[in-house]
């Protein structure tokens, strides 16, 4: 992977496809990503939706660690159970800071018995590697995420048994001779995979792909598409401050589990019952809130908007936002938006449902 020499952003192995297609650049995670294609970021969130785009998304990490005893140092490090799962399957989890702040949170991969590859976020990769050792792998491969009702079937025609791994499994599959690693995962809310190729193949199977029509869609669509999703993003719905109990994850703890980084902190604020909790909110009109806008009701600030934009498919605006336990689903509260005041209503989360595979 290109590196600029250290003077600048990392660069994808497939930064000169992006190009070659007309890419916005943006600096993004340590790395220089795709925002948007020519078409746009509607026509990419909507592209998803309806059919099948793929996402660069090599700026994410990939920690591996293997080896005797791999299997109970990930458990004990991070907050959800493997034993609820076994090999070949992934399971979503949080590193915790000692007051149970999300420090990140992870997908990992368990390809065999004691071998794990942990997918952090892109600026928490040396945060991850530092709490489970192991070896930083990302500049080996290319991660490109498959997404969208049709995204199966069209990569069917490229690799059939890419398309084949199910949701929240894991495989390693051939593709021209390169051992790829693909798991049933995603970040839109739709069905799909990611795909791991070695840098040396990335293009070609990029390329691939392209000609198998599936198309290309960037960082701007795939954060639109996770807020449709409700899904948090860490630096907003998780982080310094935010624990799993108050973004409305406490499944990702297994409270049944020995002692892990934060287990006191997350113990003593499920039995106080966290302060706040993290709500969709639904606003009347296209206006969309964002990222720090004050949410009031009967004219009193009483929480703060995560996230926020237009959903494509709603037609209207949407937000995440942490609010005190009493602001339940159905509720109406105001969002204050440069001075002008929104009204929006508490909705249970997705916004958007995953449209049916085809």
């Amino acid at each position: 992977m290109n590196d600029n020499a250290g003077t600048g952003p990392r660069r994808s192995p497939l930064d000169a496809e992006h190009r070659c297609l007309g890419a916005r650049m943006v600096p993004f995670g340590g790395f220089e990503m795709p925002l948007s294609y020519p078409v746009g970021t509607l026509a990419e969130h909507l592209a998803c939706r309806r059919r099948a785009v793929a996402f660069d998304v090599s700026h994410l990490g990939t920690v591996r660690v293997g080896g005797p005893g791999a299997l109970a140092h990930v458990n004990r490090t991070l907050t959800n159970d493997l034993s609820r799962i076994g090999p070949y399957q992934t399971q979503y989890s949080h590193l915790l800071a000692d007051d149970g702040s999300v420090l990140d949170d992870v997908i990992v991969w368990w390809r065999r018995w004691d071998f794990f590859d942990v997918i952090p976020n892109a600026s928490n990769t040396a945060r991850v590697l530092a709490a489970l050792g192991g070896r930083d792998v990302t500049a080996d491969r290319a991660l490109i995420a498959v997404q969208g009702p049709h995204a199966r079937r069209r990569l069917a025609a490229v690799s059939p048994a890419a398309a084949a791994v199910a949701r929240h499994a894991v495989a390693e599959v051939r593709w021209r001779g390169a051992e790829c690693v693909v798991a049933g995962t995603g970040y839109t809310g739709e069905d799909g995979v990611e795909v791991a190729v070695p840098v040396d193949e990335a293009a070609a199977f990029w390329q691939a792909l392209m000609a198998a029509g599936i198309e290309p869609a960037g960082l701007g669509a795939r954060d639109t598409l996770r807020l449709e999703a409700g899904l948090p993003l860490h630096g907003h719905e998780l982080g310094p401050g935010i624990s799993p109990l108050q973004a409305g994850l406490g499944w990702v703890v297994a409270w049944v589990k020995p002692a892990f980084p934060g287990r006191a902190a997350v113990d003593a604020e499920r039995q106080q019952g966290p302060a706040r909790r993290l709500q969709g909110l639904m606003v009347e009109g296209r206006q969309p809130p964002r990222d720090g806008c004050p949410v009031l009701v009967d004219g009193e600030a009483v929480g703060v908007v995560t996230s926020g934009n237009f959903s494509p498919v709603l037609e209207r605006g949407i937000a995440l936002a942490f609010v005190p336990p009493t602001v339940v689903v159905g509720a109406r509260v105001d969002v204050e938006v440069r001075g002008r005041r929104l009204s929006a209503e508490v909705v249970r989360l997705p916004f958007v449902k995953p449209a049916a595979r085809k």
